[in-house]
Formats: structure tokens, C-alpha cells, sequence
């Protein structure tokens, strides 16, 4: 069981001691922080409030909105919907912020608070440390009961993403349309079950749906990786689909499956929706320090400029405004398209890679074999007490030091083409380990020698 309190919302185990997991009292604790914070801002601010399907969510739903009404604070209630979405009806509605109820890829024991600000964006360090030293402080304060807050239950945003999405320029809705794409969805028993449909039937595809039934009792690990999309792939192939799609529960992450069974990659998400964007939009990209080197290849194959930022969504987003990036992301298949919106969106990059798709003419695995062959090997550590993340990662910076380092995010070494990075996780007690090279092999070497250093540093240490 767990709780990790950040600068970047409150994440957890359901059920258990409170202040050891996330528990009633940690929920309402975590959200009347963040409704202080509105309050000396804003004179009687409102939040839209929006979930994925986890068994939790409806508890944590009334909690968060009860708590925000009793200190006067005005909710909009998109229930079940996707982070997305929610960031989405944020700017739309006007509101002053914003909270999704996910875990994202976590299992289903997990559920978190994510914050957002007035721009739909996940908020900055600094408002997530003032959140923090107020929960601290115990600084709580209820309005009377003349000034509750109010409650609006809106369950039209959905709608009007797929609409904004559709609305976009580069999404070429008559030439996918042509194609009569069949598609199978992973819906993994969450938001994706009444998100993607819609999208996908709109834009003229013969859609076949698994693990639709929005139970939040998770079919599988919910994480979109191969070793989990092995029903996926055997459906394509069964169903002569043209291609797979596989979200998370909340929908901001987007892998695919080609018409072969065999994985695009979710790197390459990132990767081929940079690639048909940059061939009519000129401009710099920017991804994560533990994304794949081919958005590099592909920025400057079309004459951009590729960035590198700290891992977490809000950094790549704070990158990408500094260099006026026209997309970007993570290579944990998060696009961010600015000409939507800054934040992950499986539904625009649906709409873009199939644009894509269409404009190509070939196979989704004809289209993968144009990019660069790199392969991500990701591995972690779990941490414990008795690991010093800062001796560690001091230590190998001294043992590497002969080559280029880069230290904004943990520590990432460069080996040529080939790179290693190591990390603490934001959202987990791990220290993740990933390696690229353009062979499997020698990715995987390379992240063994990493794990064979570690254990070195930290003889007699358990890991």
C-alpha cells in the first residue's frame, strides 16, 4: 500500500491507515489544499471535476466535490470522462481549475488527484508546493452555510472534445473516411468505452471494441505496453483489422498495433504523429529525456529543432512553450498538439495518425519501417528507505563522467546514438532504468550494466 504526495497532485492505494494510503481523510485533506489556494486567488472560483472508471471514482468523486462546495468553491461535474476531456472543458467552461480522478496507468487499487489550473494545464511546482505546505500547516477553512458552494452535473464535454478534435485543420476527416478503416479498441474497462467510439464511428471506421464494460475492474495491467496487448493483437489479426488502438483509463496515452499483430511501438506514437504534423506545420518538437531518439531524427529530417525536457507532462508543456514547439510529448505515447490544446490527448492523435495513415496508402507496418529502428529497453528498481537516490546518482555520474551527461531529470548518459537514463518516478516508489540503442540486445546490455552498477554502489544495501 501507498500514498505519494507531490508537487504535482496526490496519488494512492484505496483502503488501509490514513496518511499510509489514500484514504477519505488524505482526499479531503488533498483537495481542501488545493481549494485554499483557489480561494486566495480567485473571489468564488469554480473547478470542473472529471473521472476515469475506477471502482473508486464515485466514492472519491463525492468526496472531492462535497469538500470543494463546503469551502465555497463552485463545481461542474463531468463524471465520467477523460483527462483529456476535462482540460479540455476547463478553458471552455472558464473555470478557475481543475481535478481528474485517475491513476492513469496504475492498477486498479490506485487512484489519484490531478490537478489543473485555469488553462487546463496540470499545475506548476511552486502552486503544488503551497498546496503542500498548507496540508502541512492545517490552514483548512469551510465557508458558512449561506455561502456553499454550487453543483452542476455536465455530462455534454465528451461531445464537444470529439467536436473540437474533428474541427481541427490537419485532421483529414474525408480522406480517412475513404479508407473504411477497421479498428479494434482496447478499452481497457474505462473512459476509452465511451471516448473512442464516437470518434473513431464519426470518422468513418468499422470499429470492434474489448473490455468495453466501464467496470474499473481492470482486464489486464492497464499500462499500454506490448506484454499486455496480447488479446489486442490476436483480435487485429483475427478480425483482418487495419490497425489496433490501445489507450489507459484516462485516456492520454495512445499505443498502437499494427495490421500484422505486431506492436507500432508507443514511442512511436509520438514519432509518427510529429512526422505527418511537421510535413505541414514547419517547426521544433520537443519529448522527454526518456523518449526515443527518432522524434530527434524526424525533427530535423524536416529542417525543425528537437528539445529534450525533464520527465512529467508539465515540463515538456513549459519546454514546449520555450521554444514554440508545433508538438511534442512522451514516448509513453502522450501527443501534445498546441493547436488543440497543452496536454496529452489520445483522441488527437487517434485523429491525426490516421490522417496520416490515410494520406500514407500503405500499411500501418509499412508506415513504422520509414522510421528509424531504435529500441527502448525499460527496466526499474524498487526504492527503498536505505537507497540515497543523490549517492547513487552522484556515484555514477563520477564513473561516467567521461561522457555527455545531462542532469535536468536524474542523470541521462549519452553513448553516441545510444543513451541510458535513470530516474526517481513521480508517480511510484521506483527508480526506472531506461536504455535505447538500435538493437534489442545491446539496449538491454546496456540497462544490465546500469543495474550490475548499481548493485556495485549499493553492496549490502536491499534492493
Amino acid at each position: 500500500m501507498a500514498l505519494i504526495k507531490s508537487i504535482s497532485g496526490i496519488r494512492g492505494t484505496i483502503g488501509g491507515v490514513a496518511g499510509e494510503n489514500l484514504t477519505p481523510q488524505d482526499i479531503v485533506e488533498s483537495t481542501a489544499g488545493f481549494g485554499t489556494m483557489l480561494l486566495k486567488k480567485y473571489k468564488a472560483p469554480s473547478v470542473v471535476i472529471g473521472r476515469d472508471a475506477r471502482i473508486s471514482g464515485s466514492l472519491v468523486n463525492n468526496l472531492v466535490c462535497s469538500t470543494l462546495q463546503m469551502m465555497g468553491i463552485n463545481v461542474v461535474d463531468l463524471g465520467l470522462s477523460t483527462t483529456p476531456t476535462v482540460e479540455v472543458a476547463v478553458v471552455k467552461e472558464k473555470a478557475h481549475a481543475g481535478i481528474i480522478l485517475t491513476a492513469s496507468h496504475n492498477p486498479k487499487e490506485w487512484n489519484a488527484l490531478k490537478l489543473l489550473n485555469k488553462r487546463g494545464e496540470f499545475i506548476s511546482a511552486k502552486d503544488g508546493q503551497t498546496i503542500l505546505n498548507t496540508i502541512k500547516k492545517g490552514a483548512i477553512e469551510y465557508a458558512p452555510v449561506e455561502k456553499l458552494g454550487t453543483y452542476r452535473k455536465d455530462d455534454t464535454y465528451i461531445a464537444k472534445h470529439i467536436e473540437s478534435v474533428l474541427a481541427l485543420p490537419l485532421v483529414n476527416m474525408e480522406n480517412i473516411k475513404t479508407k473504411a478503416f477497421k479498428v479494434v479498441v482496447d478499452c481497457i474497462n474505462s473512459t476509452g468505452a465511451i471516448s473512442l467510439p464516437p470518434l473513431l464511428e464519426q470518422l468513418g471506421c468499422e470499429v470492434i471494441l474489448l473490455n468495453e464494460k466501464m467496470t474499473g475492474d481492470f482486464a489486464h495491467n492497464p499500462e499500454p505496453l506490448p506484454d499486455n496487448l496480447r488479446k489486442l493483437s490476436q483480435e487485429v489479426l483475427t478480425s483482418r483489422a487495419h490497425l489496433g488502438i490501445s489507450v489507459d483509463p484516462d485516456v492520454d496515452r495512445l499505443a498502437f498495433v499494427c495490421e500484422d499483430g505486431e506492436m507500432f511501438g508507443e514511442e512511436y506514437t509520438l514519432v509518427a504523429v510529429a512526422d505527418y504534423v511537421l510535413k505541414h506545420t514547419k517547426g521544433n518538437t520537443v519529448s522527454n529525456l526518456s523518449s526515443t531518439r527518432a522524434l530527434r531524427d524526424v525533427t530535423e529530417k524536416h529542417g525543425g529543432v528537437y528539445h529534450a525536457s525533464a520527465v512529467g507532462e508539465v515540463n515538456v508543456v513549459t519546454k514546449m512553450k520555450e521554444v514554440d514547439a508545433v508538438i511534442g510529448g512522451e514516448g509513453n505515447g502522450g501527443i501534445i498538439y498546441p493547436a488543440s490544446h497543452y496536454g496529452r490527448d489520445a483522441l488527437v492523435g487517434i485523429a491525426l495518425f490516421l490522417s496520416h495513415l490515410a494520406d500514407f496508402g500503405k500499411p500501418a507496418s509499412f508506415l513504422k519501417s520509414t522510421y528509424p529502428n531504435y529500441t527502448i529497453s525499460k527496466n526499474k528498481i524498487q526504492l527503498t528507505p536505505e537507497i540515497d537516490i543523490d549517492y547513487l546518482l552522484a556515484r555514477l555520474k563520477e564513473k561516467y563522467k567521461n561522457y555527455e551527461l545531462n542532469t535536468i531529470d536524474g542523470l541521462k548518459i549519452e553513448l553516441d546514438k545510444d543513451w541510458i537514463h535513470l530516474r526517481k518516478s513521480n508517480t511510484e516508489p521506483i527508480i526506472r532504468i531506461y536504455s535505447e540503442s538500435n538493437s534489442k540486445v545491446v539496449a538491454d546490455n546496456l540497462a544490465r550494466k546500469i543495474q550490475q552498477d548499481i548493485h556495485e554502489i549499493l553492496k549490502g544495501v536491499q534492493i
